[in-house]
Order: structure tokens, then C-alpha cells, then sequence
């Protein structure tokens, strides 16, 4: 499913497939997309994040996703909708992610959107939100604690 310009992903490529996790704002997805140029589901098997098949077209990986689930609704579109995703190397550095989106029964013509997604080895936390998010503050005072006392052992 497209990215928020601010969703954390992470992204293995295996020999028959692409495995994909998305930390979104609402949700934690995980997508395995086959490479190995097997079918499509078939169209009555609808899934939240839909089927998506993926080839190379020289450097950009591009994976083509149908068959969502007909409660997704993804900005008013319809369970029609067709969904072509392109991952291109830019440098060391930064992914080009594009998408375009099609669906007739919505819009009068495909559109198209690029985000540059930059590489970052930072942990990825998942997003968790609960009333009062009041664990965070005490997980941060526990770590800052520990690691005041690992500074202290090592004098």
C-alpha cells in the first residue's frame, strides 16, 4: 500500500521474493511479495493491504498490487483500485519510491507520486499509541539510569 512520506520501512530482498514491513502510523504491515512471477491471487481473495506480485524492470524493483479488501477504502478508492509501486536506487543513500494510482470508478485518471526514502541505520520502533503514552517517559529514565551506571562501572 503506498507510504506516508513519514512511514519507517524495512525491506529484505530473499531470491523468490521481496519481505516488507511497514510501520505506519495506524498500522505494523507485513508484505512477503513474490518475484518468481507466480499468478495473482485470485480477485475473490481480497486482503487488507491487497496482492501485490513484484518483477525488476532493469534497477527498480516494481510491484503491481490489486485485489484489496473491499472495508480498505484507501483515500475513497474503490476495491478496484490498482496500485504500481516503484523502488529505484538513487545513490548509497536514498530509495526513489514512486506510486501510481489507478482506479477509474474514483478518478479520472491515474496519478502519480515520488518520495525520496533515505536510508538510516537507526532502530525502527514500532508505533504504539495508548492513552497517556506515559510508558515512554519511564522506558527513557530506566535507559538514562542504566546507562549512568554503566558509566559509573567503568571508572
Amino acid at each position: 500500500m503506498a507510504r506516508h512520506p513519514q512511514a519507517r520501512v524495512q525491506r529484505r530482498e530473499e531470491r523468490d521474493g521481496v519481505i516488507q514491513r511497514d510501520f505506519a502510523d495506524d498500522v505494523a504491515a507485513d508484505a512477503l511479495v513474490p518475484l518468481d512471477g507466480r499468478p495473482a491471487l485470485n480477485g475473490s481473495i481480497r486482503q487488507w493491504s491487497g496482492d501485490g506480485r513484484g518483477r525488476w524492470e532493469g534497477d527498480t524493483l516494481v510491484v503491481e498490487t490489486s485485489n484489496f479488501n473491499d472495508d480498505r477504502r484507501w483515500r475513497g478508492a474503490s476495491k478496484n483500485m490498482k496500485l504500481i509501486e516503484r523502488f529505484t536506487r538513487v545513490d548509497a543513500n536514498t530509495l526513489e519510491y514512486r506510486y501510481t494510482v489507478i482506479d477509474p470508478e474514483t478518478w479520472e485518471s491515474p496519478w502519480t507520486v515520488s518520495i525520496p526514502m533515505q536510508k538510516s541505520e537507526l532502530p525502527i520502533y514500532e508505533y504504539a499509541c495508548h492513552e497517556g503514552n506515559y510508558a515512554m517517559p519511564n522506558i527513557l529514565a530506566g535507559e538514562r539510569m542504566s546507562e549512568k551506571e554503566r558509566a559509573a562501572a567503568k571508572k
